[in-house]
Formats: structure tokens, sequence, C-alpha cells
């Protein structure tokens, strides 16, 4: 399968690549800090911007995590026998596979949440919101030393204090 899935797209933002791999950021700071060829490129704010080569290095080292449960150091190990632990590395094939396929199911998801709120707007009645009346009956006492505010615009609100209960 191609490149071709994941957007047109030089850098890549820590949340999207977040997304594409299936992690949450702070993991990728993490193995920022751990893995010495996952360096993305920061802007003058600071901000990191992953390439498409730094996205395929987190889905494998993802896979080696997670999947196959290797520790870090253990995927340490396994970087420098593929040949991955530098930065200069090519691409892991089976990354590649990954990060496309999971781009098109994200687009998919995409398309299905649009078609989803499209097929919500024809199927939704076209009545006009009639404001509601609403009533409602007090049934506990307000003591006298209570101040007890009404809304301008009510009609006939009464409130009258009721004498206090005694407790037994």
């Amino acid at each position: 399968m191609s490149q071709t899935e994941l957007p047109d797209k030089l850098f890549f933002k820590i949340g999207e690549v977040a997304q594409l791999v299936g992690v949450k950021p702070h993991v990728l700071r993490y193995w920022e800090s751990e893995f010495p060829a996952l360096r993305p490129m920061k802007t003058r704010g600071a901000h990191r911007m992953y390439r498409r080569r730094d996205v395929e290095l987190a889905v494998l080292l993802r896979r080696l995590l997670h999947q196959e449960g290797l520790t870090v150091a253990g995927a340490k190990k396994r970087l420098k026998e593929l040949g991955r632990h530098r930065v200069q590395s090519e691409p892991d094939p089976e990354a590649v596979r990954e990060v496309s396929l999971r781009a098109e199911f994200l687009a998919l998801r995409k398309q299905l949440t649009d078609l989803l709120a499209a097929l919500d707007r024809i199927g939704a009645p076209e009545t006009p919101e009639v404001p509601v009346a609403a009533r409602a009956t007090v049934t506990g006492a307000v003591p006298s030393n209570v101040p007890v505010q009404t809304q301008k615009n009510t009609t006939a609100t009464q409130i009258t204090p009721c004498p206090e209960r005694r407790r037994v």
C-alpha cells in the first residue's frame, strides 16, 4: 500500500500524529526523550512538527511497545537490529502500511460522522419551537425570614410564608 493515504502535508502537529498512531501526545513526548531517532522539528513557538518518517517511526514504536510487549530497552535493541535507531534510516514497510490504514480509517470515520449529521438534518421534523409554559407546585414551606424573589413576567404569583413546623 502506498503512502498517499496520509494527508499530503510535509509536517504534522503532535495531535494529528497522536491520532494517526493511536496514542496520547504525552506518550509521543516521552518517546522523543527515549528514542533519538524520533526527533520532530520545533517551530519558534516550540510546537512540534513531525515529518512523515517521524510518524512512521512512531507507528513502529507503538507496535513494538504496545503490541509486541517489548520494554523501552527491548524496543531500542530491536530498532538497532532493524537499523532504525538513527534519524537517517529507511522507513519500515509495515509501519508505512499501518500509518496508511489508520489514515484511511480516520478519513472514513469523518465521512461517516458527516453523513450521519446530514441524515439527522434530513430526518428532523421542521416544527417551530414553541415555548412551553412551566408550572410548578411548591410542596415545602418557606420560612418567613427568607427573602423570596419572583420573576417580573409571571402572572398572579403569590407566595405566602408558612408558619415554621416544630420538630419533635
